[in-house]
């Protein structure tokens, strides 16, 4: 997989995927991963990228003319472009799997008022949120998205199950809480039902503790069926 980030910051969206696993990952031939700055196709002497809004506002927006000639050099006929912007959908993890399945990725980072909207008509194919709030620029949204996609393409966790058992493999539900060693730390024990080495237990334990933790951090998730008991 390749992914291009276009973005007016184009060190903030590097930034975090230089670490760890996203490094690991590019190193091992696994994605590549570049950021583009939009003013390097901005034609007027300034390097301009935004202007006031028609019919007044406030704010500048982005214009299109560097975005349209930036994804003309860099897409590919199987190219997805995704707009970052706080209007679009809601991303999940389904999304970010089945963006990992994708060869070629363009991630526009809006900035000040967004991106003037010929770009969202002409040239993208998904508008992405990553929550109700707003950022000083896309390009943090973008790391973001690239590290939660990247993270589920082969070979790039240690433990291939590691996206299967986590937070979100079922949308519905929370992961249920996790211990390590030692067993009894100052006092604080580790269930016992974990050392127990009965899986039919602890299997029972997991999914009741799941749906504990669901209700109480993310009641949504369950929908009108939050009183629901695991069985």
């Amino acid at each position: 997989m390749h992914i291009d980030i276009l973005t007016i910051f184009p060190e903030i969206a590097l930034s975090p995927l230089g670490e760890s696993i996203i490094k690991r990952a590019q190193e091992a031939g696994i994605v590549s991963i570049a950021a583009h700055n939009l003013r390097d196709w901005a034609t007027d002497k300034h390097k301009r990228t935004d202007d006031t809004l028609c019919g007044g506002g406030q704010g500048m927006l982005m214009v299109p003319g560097p975005i349209f000639d930036a994804i003309a050099e860099l897409k590919r006929p199987e190219t997805k472009v995704i707009l970052m912007t706080p209007q679009g959908k809601a991303f999940k993890q389904a999304i970010a799997r089945e963006l990992s399945e994708q060869t070629h990725l363009i991630l526009l980072c809006g900035h000040y008022e967004g991106v003037d909207h010929r770009v969202i008509e002409e040239l993208v194919d998904l508008e992405l949120s990553i929550g109700d709030y707003i950022l000083t620029n896309g390009a943090i949204a973008a790391a973001v998205v690239t590290d939660a996609i990247v993270r589920l393409l082969p070979g790039a966790l240690g433990d291939e199950r590691s996206p299967e058992d986590e937070s979100f493999s079922d949308p519905s539900l929370l992961e249920a809480p996790a211990y390590t060693k030692p067993a009894d730390f100052r006092g604080l024990k580790v269930p016992e039902v974990l050392l127990s080495g009965h899986h039919a237990n602890i299997a029972a334990w997991k999914k009741e503790q799941a749906l504990a933790r669901t209700k109480a951090n993310r009641p949504d998730l369950l929908g009108s069926d939050s009183s629901a008991t695991p069985s």
